[in-house]
């Protein structure tokens, strides 16, 4: 027996609740953090009332699938830009309450969805390359109090890899940051922001994360923005001399502060922005997320959302252990030890969630140095 795609019939893929046939087209099995999150994100929303989910690029259509029976969504609309997929989406999602299936361009089917004013309280935009030019038709989709999820695989504008392509891409520059990753989701959040702002709405981020590979965050959309709320964007500038870094808010904008290179030898900062230089996730809400029924998670899952709700991605500065050790001439001073001295010291200090063996804290860098120093026998003054 054959499927739609000419694929072996019993060529089935099970995760959480679901089972389907993957077909021919791009599936990645290692993705599946991302999916059980958004089943959780999609339950939460759902305690509101009905949930109406739109998967703009569904591929198979494992997350629409898994939405309606794992989340109880009330209606799906499932949509792939290949019309080819279209039998093979029929068949995956056969039986699925409020079930509607489309062969539609993103811009296509989010267009049409604005011309009737039709709203979603979760709309999934798992792109492939970047996904800012859907930003604003995208947000019109998305309910009031609904949240909007976003992939984007556009690793090397965002991490400085490809800076003209940040400028046109992002309205942005990106820079070599120690905190790539974290970067790249920064400036994916900025380009969320100023969409939502132009449409005179708010948001708030709910969680973010990455694999170094696709970078995702999910975000509830407000009626409109919080006081203050462009206080949340700024610019991110590090020193690749002596390691330091720095973080100012776009509407303060002032000269940038000396750092601990020599007077005479003081590189020009990498300046990266504007993006997001605000919290990256919503302990709250990721916290309630891990306390509903949690049997459905794959290996990994549990251990990602426990990561991400230990850090709200407060403030945006971070390094990575290893250039710690580097620039002290010794092994990594261990990260645990190194955040409970910077908190006994007063200052603010914890483990990344987004990317692992990094620091985040508010004290200064030369502080910074100084304590790792003595964590690891190293003389003060001796860090370079």
């Amino acid at each position: 027996m054959v499927d739609p795609l000419g694929k072996q019939a019993d060529a089935h893929y099970c995760e959480g609740l679901a089972r389907l046939q993957p077909g021919g087209g791009f599936f990645r099995p290692e993705s599946r953090p991302s999916r059980d999150l958004g089943v959780l994100l999609a339950r939460r929303l759902a305690e509101r009332g009905p949930l109406r989910v739109l998967d703009a690029m569904a591929g198979c259509g494992i997350r629409g699938l898994r939405y309606g029976r794992e989340a109880g969504a009330a209606a799906v609309w499932v949509n792939d830009a290949d019309p080819d997929r279209l039998p093979l989406l029929e068949a995956n999602l056969a039986g699925q309450a409020g079930l509607r299936c489309t062969a539609l361009t993103a811009q296509h089917l989010l267009a049409d969805c604005l011309q009737r004013q039709e709203r979603f309280e979760l709309v999934d935009l798992d792109a492939f390359g970047c996904p800012t030019p859907l930003l604003a038709l995208a947000l019109e989709a998305v309910a009031c109090d609904g949240a909007l999820y976003l992939a984007s695989t556009d690793g090397r504008s965002p991490t400085g890899h490809d800076r003209p392509a940040a400028i046109r891409k992002l309205g942005a520059a990106a820079r070599a940051h120690p905190a790539s990753w974290e970067l790249a989701l920064r400036l994916q959040l900025g380009s969320v922001a100023r969409a939502a702002w132009a449409l005179g709405r708010g948001l708030e981020p709910l969680f973010s994360f990455s694999e170094g590979r696709t970078f995702r965050t999910a975000v509830r959309l407000r009626r409109r923005a919080s006081r203050a709320q462009e206080a949340q964007l700024g610019m991110v500038a590090h020193c690749h001399g002596c390691g330091d870094q720095q973080v100012q808010e776009l509407i303060r904008l002032r000269q940038w502060q000396g750092c601990l290179c020599p007077a005479n030898q003081v590189p020009p900062l990498a300046i990266s922005g504007p993006l997001w230089i605000g919290p990256l996730q919503d302990p709250a809400f990721l916290a309630a997320m891990a306390a509903a029924d949690n049997s459905i998670l794959g290996p990994g899952s549990a251990r990602l959302l426990a990561q991400l709700a230990a850090d709200p991605g407060l403030p945006a500065r971070c390094w990575p252990t290893a250039e710690l050790g580097r620039r002290l001439g010794s092994g990594p001073p261990p990260l645990a030890d190194l955040v409970g001295a910077l908190r006994t010291k007063g200052w603010l200090a914890g483990a990344s969630g987004v990317m692992p063996g990094q620091l985040r804290s508010d004290a200064p860098w030369g502080e910074i140095l100084q304590t790792g120093g003595q964590l690891v026998g190293i003389a003060p003054g001796a860090a370079r």
